[in-house]
């Protein structure tokens, strides 16, 4: 695996990402990877370059992303989405270039991220004309979703002194309705999407019921998903290619692949 590739695929300050193919000649699967931080300036992509690596030495082209977060101009609702998917559906123009295999896409993404790994996998449920709707998303073949904030409206439960929701969506769920019902996973079920969560039962930071409480919603409307519980692991270690967290991501995300 060479230096990482920076592309541009807009032309804000933030408006980048990291392309790492694998050492082989035939096409690639592609692993879209988003880094969280509640959605907040100060944390970039450089949070997911490990795992990157790590993902492109197993034969996946990793592209991971950068996006406007809360705290930069144009970030957060509906910047920080609109970008997303931005980023997403650029990977159509370099394909060929990269030689990538748009027929195997997936998604994954840690806290924040994981929130924005299943809306990207949501995307086509968006209604036509929303402000962060595209016409022709790019179709997501499965989505991991490590220690993510999969429910907006129970993130906001669980967190409603300085609420990272609040600060990203600009308000509450009786304030803003219509931004939750665009932003939330939750309430874009079914994805139709294949997901699989992942969360240590140490987490503090996005409490484990995040994932298991999404899970109960996603399989009652008929989505498939794995809910892998990982005992004695905190927020930060599934993002860890080197700790005990990985193998049990890494075997998640070929599931998906059919490997």
């Amino acid at each position: 695996m060479g230096k990482p590739i920076r592309i541009r695929y807009g032309t804000g300050e933030h408006h980048f990402a990291d392309l790492r193919l694998p050492k082989c000649e035939q096409l690639h699967p592609v692993v879209i990877v988003i880094h969280g931080g509640f959605w907040k300036a100060q944390y970039g992509l450089d949070l997911m370059d490990a795992m990157s690596d790590d993902l492109a030495e197993r034969g996946f082209a990793t592209w991971n992303i950068e996006y406007s977060r809360v705290g930069h101009e144009g970030g957060g609702y509906p910047g920080t989405l609109i970008d997303v998917g931005r980023a997403v559906d650029h990977l159509r123009e370099i394909a060929d270039e990269y030689r990538l295999d748009l027929g195997h896409v997936y998604t994954i993404g840690h806290s924040a991220g994981g929130h924005l790994a299943l809306w990207t996998a949501g995307r086509h449920r968006l209604p036509a004309g929303s402000v962060v709707s595209a016409a022709d998303p790019l179709p997501i073949h499965g989505a991991v979703s490590l220690a993510g904030a999969n429910d907006l409206h129970l993130m906001w439960e669980v967190r409603q002194v300085e609420s990272p929701v609040v600060g990203f969506l600009g308000g509450t769920p009786d304030e803003v309705p219509e931004r939750y019902a665009l932003a939330s996973p939750a309430q874009l079920l079914p994805l139709g999407v294949p997901q699989a969560l992942i969360h240590g039962l140490d987490d503090v930071d996005v409490p484990p019921v995040l994932s298991s409480s999404y899970r109960e919603q996603a399989v009652a409307a008929g989505d498939q998903v794995e809910w892998i519980e990982l005992a004695d692991v905190e927020h930060f270690k599934v993002i860890d290619p080197a700790s005990e967290a990985w193998p049990p991501i890494v075997a998640a995300l070929l599931n998906l692949y059919g490997k």
